[in-house]
């Protein structure tokens, strides 16, 4: 089963909490287990699991990103201006796996999805993959 999700960023660098969305197609597909499959097709966002219970996580782990790809460096020279994306994307990766057990995505305690925008504000997709087994 293949879904095809659509959300809009509003900041250049944000992690969009998607796990709700997950959960909730992951429990409409009827599969207790197997595999979920999260994937950007974007080359300037990406996809992550990390802590969802304190927001300074998100903002803590933005900011570094930014300090190791700063957004302006009198090195980088790609036309388009937004090489810093396209590493912190690299860094983040382009999906992530997660177990399906008893019907729902198996995320740690702490864990939570996300949608990471790096070079927004846009309109963006991702897709869903759902595998039985």
């Amino acid at each position: 089963m293949l879904y095809h999700l659509h959300l809009s960023t509003v900041k250049r660098d944000e992690m969009r909490d998607i796990t709700r969305d997950i959960t909730q197609i992951v429990r409409e597909s009827g599969v207790h287990n197997g595999t979920v499959l999260v994937y950007c097709p974007h080359t300037t966002a990406g996809i992550a699991i990390n802590e969802n219970a304190d927001p300074d996580v998100k903002r803590d782990v933005l900011m570094r990103l930014d300090e190791v790809y700063p957004w302006k460096h009198p090195k980088y020279r790609h036309v388009e201006g937004n090489t810093a994306s396209h590493l912190k994307s690299i860094t983040c990766g382009p999906s992530q796996q997660i177990i399906i057990s008893e019907g729902k995505p198996l995320l740690g305690r702490w864990q939570g999805i996300y949608f990471c925008e790096f070079d927004g504000p846009r309109n963006r997709e991702y897709y869903v993959k759902i595998m039985e087994g």
